[in-house]
């Protein structure tokens, strides 16, 4: 008779676009793992590894080999799941809309070594957005929808992950420290629940430079992100989150499951999980 399945511990989760069955076999015989599952939920492949006796050497042989791995607790179910909110630019979608933005202006380098110390952390959000929108004051607002309808795309899986949680009743939100021209464009195309984003000032059919309103920052997505977790995930519920950038840290910190998507250093090491290699739609393989 086989042997009984460990059932003591977390179970490990191995995805990526393409997993090489022999590097599998081997994690397995190096994780002294008991048995192994294929899942079936995101387009990329992934295997769920169970009795796993021997964790020391999976984050080696994982990065080395180019997997994304997670364990995951046995009673972390995708029916738990009430709240999934994600950040937009380069998470729910493939750009930083400013820097295309500014690329229509022909500033694209500048805007984007903003963006990108932003993103590590080294510099302070709500600072960084001014300095970026002061510099696209006077492009014709005509420049936002060529960047939605001409360099916009959704990251891959997006629409498949979505699927899954809407499958289940998770209520969607969509945090962006970008602008609400694109978010509430995707709110609508996607069918998402609610959206929180910044808004450009605009006067004559033209950018002013300056954001009108309040900026949403880290602390705003946190905010908003905990209201939903506080008043849905009574009973058991589950709240997840994913991002990116140094500004969704907040936000991840309050989650009860954080994932961060093709995301800086400074975020992955905060976050539950980290997806390098799959799509969006690995997120529900991280539920069982």
């Amino acid at each position: 008779m086989p042997a009984a399945v460990d059932s003591s511990g977390p179970d490990l989760v191995v995805q990526a676009p393409d997993v090489d069955t022999l590097a599998l076999k081997d994690l397995a015989r190096f994780a002294r793992a008991q048995a192994i599952q294929a899942l079936s939920r995101a387009a990329t492949q992934a295997f769920r590894l169970s009795g796993v006796r021997n964790p020391e050497p999976v984050a080696a042989f994982c990065i080395e080999a180019g997997l994304d791995f997670a364990f995951v607790p046995r009673d972390r179910s995708l029916e738990r799941v009430r709240v999934v909110a994600f950040d937009m630019d380069s998470t729910l979608i493939t750009i930083e809309c400013i820097d295309e933005i500014a690329d229509m202006q022909g500033i694209k380098a500048e805007v984007a070594a903003v963006t990108e110390s932003a993103m590590r952390g080294e510099i302070d959000f709500r600072e960084s957005l001014e300095r970026r929108v002061a510099l696209l004051a006077g492009l014709p607002i005509d420049a936002l929808a060529r960047v939605y309808e001409e360099r916009l795309k959704l990251s891959p899986g997006a629409e498949r992950m979505l699927a899954g949680f809407k499958r289940v009743g998770a209520r969607t939100l969509l945090v962006s420290g970008g602008f609400t021209f694109f978010t509430e464009q995707l709110k609508a195309r996607l069918d998402l629940d609610e959206s929180l984003a910044s808004a450009l000032e605009i006067e004559g059919n033209r950018l002013t430079g300056r954001v009108s309103g309040e900026i949403v920052d880290g602390k705003a997505k946190a905010a908003r992100f905990g209201r939903l977790r506080d008043e849905l995930c009574g009973d058991g519920g589950l709240a997840l989150a994913i991002g990116d950038g140094a500004n969704d840290l907040p936000m991840l910190r309050r989650a009860d499951v954080s994932v961060a998507y093709h995301a800086k250093p400074v975020v992955r090491v905060e976050a539950t999980h980290a997806l390098d290699h799959c799509g969006l739609d690995a997120v529900l393989n991280l539920f069982f």
